[in-house]
């Protein structure tokens, strides 16, 4: 099994893969059928031309394996657009050395990798920082509008519980007024009442 068809790759990829395949071969190849001979001289001895399909089947195999193990793995890291996409920055760079045309972001052989990477991450930190900054400024507004609502019903709270309690005071002295008013005052106001009261009724 070969590698994953090149066609229409870079020019990068394409000397990447064609240098690949040539180690594959070789590295598949590199033990000789003398090597095979020494290790199984029985077998060699009794069956040369079997000896031999079998030596040429596992070094086919060790190289279609390989192959397709590498083929796996470049899937996994999309290996192919990878090169391709360096490749081209490569060639973008050489011709904008080339004319003399180099823009801001852009890395130079005087341009330290840190400043290089500050220049690209410092602008996208700092618009999430102004967006966060944003978002407390938002959510701060948003509690000072619950805080004053929330004095505000505090307020009215302590206003009706102030309210409720001289009622209850109120209450509490007239009870203890009336308690200390003697009984025998009170059946004569009853009576009174009821003599006030009767001829009304009658009428």
């Amino acid at each position: 099994m070969s590698l994953r068809s090149h066609s229409g790759g870079s020019r990068r990829w394409n000397y990447f893969h064609s240098a690949l395949e040539l180690a594959i071969q070789r590295s598949a190849h590199k033990w000789k059928f003398e090597d095979f001979a020494e290790c199984f001289p029985h077998y060699v001895e009794k069956d040369k031309d079997g000896a031999f399909q079998t030596f040429t089947q596992v070094a086919d195999y060790i190289e279609s394996a390989t192959k397709r193990d590498l083929d796996d793995l470049f899937g996994v890291y999309d290996l192919q657009n990878k090169i391709d996409i360096l490749d081209k920055l490569v060639s973008e760079a050489k011709a904008r050395k080339a004319s003399g045309d180099v823009v801001p972001n852009v890395w130079t052989e005087d341009l330290h990798p840190r400043s290089a990477i500050c220049g690209r991450t410092i602008p996208t930190l700092e618009a999430q920082a102004k967006r966060l900054r944003d978002s407390v400024a938002k959510l701060e507004a948003e509690n000072l509008v619950l805080l004053s609502d929330l004095e505000g019903k505090i307020k009215d709270t302590d206003a009706l519980e102030t309210r409720t309690l001289h009622i209850l005071s109120n209450l509490e002295q007239t009870h203890e007024a009336w308690s200390d008013i003697p009984m025998d005052q009170v059946q004569g106001w009853t009576a009174d009442a009821a003599e006030i009261s009767a001829p009304t009724l009658r009428s």
